[in-house]
Parts: structure tokens; sequence; C-alpha cells
């Protein structure tokens, strides 16, 4: 049974599903914004809120957590000396999704996840 169990599969294997939220967490912090289904943005947008609290904390023992589900040097650079300190005063709600339509090829619904600023 899957009572109380909060994840979105997203039609891939757990090792499969945890690369691509890396990869697109990577590209969210680098760039500011990504455009992607919905699904996988209301996924990758609750990893990517953890890690910026995470990122908030700052010190070596949050750094080394944040390189353990990122695998990116420069994404953890990124997250803990740009990214984090700009949200010191925020308490959450650290992104914003804005649907874009229907994608044309397999009508998916897509998004676009971006940063707060």
């Amino acid at each position: 049974m899957r009572h109380k169990v909060a994840t979105f599969k997203i039609g891939r294997t757990g090792a499969h599903r945890r690369a691509m939220l890396a990869n697109m967490v990577n590209s969210l912090l680098m760039h500011g914004e990504i455009e992607t289904t919905l699904v996988k943005a209301k996924e990758a947008r609750r990893f990517a809120e953890r890690l910026i609290t995470i990122g908030k904390k700052g010190d070596l023992h949050n750094r080394r957590l944040a390189f353990s589900k990122l695998r990116n040097k420069d994404a953890v650079k990124q997250l803990f000396d740009v990214v984090a300190p700009e949200y010191a005063e925020r308490n959450g709600g650290y992104t914003r999704i804005y649907k874009l339509g229907f994608r044309r090829g397999d009508a998916a619904e897509m998004c676009l996840l971006q940063l707060v600023k």
C-alpha cells in the first residue's frame, strides 16, 4: 500500500529520477529558470526548495549534503554563494511555476519553473 508515500514516479526508475532531478535543479540554479513539463516541475520544485533551505545554513556539513544531491561543484558554489543569500529573509516559496500550455508533439502540459527574485 502507498499510504503517505509522497513521490512523483514520473515513469522512471529511482536512479534515473534522482539523476534527472539533480540535472534539472543544476540548470535551475545556474540559469534561474527552466522549461519542462508540469509533473517534472512540481517534483523539481520540491527538490530545489529543500536545497535552497540547506544552502541558507551555509556550513561545511550542509555544503557536503548539497553536493551529494547535486553532484556538481559549480551548482553547489552558485547555490551557497549567490542563490541562498538572496533568500536569507524568506521562509520558503523560492520558486514559481508558470503554465505555458500544451506541447505540440504529445500534448504534455508545459510550464516555466523559475526562481523568485
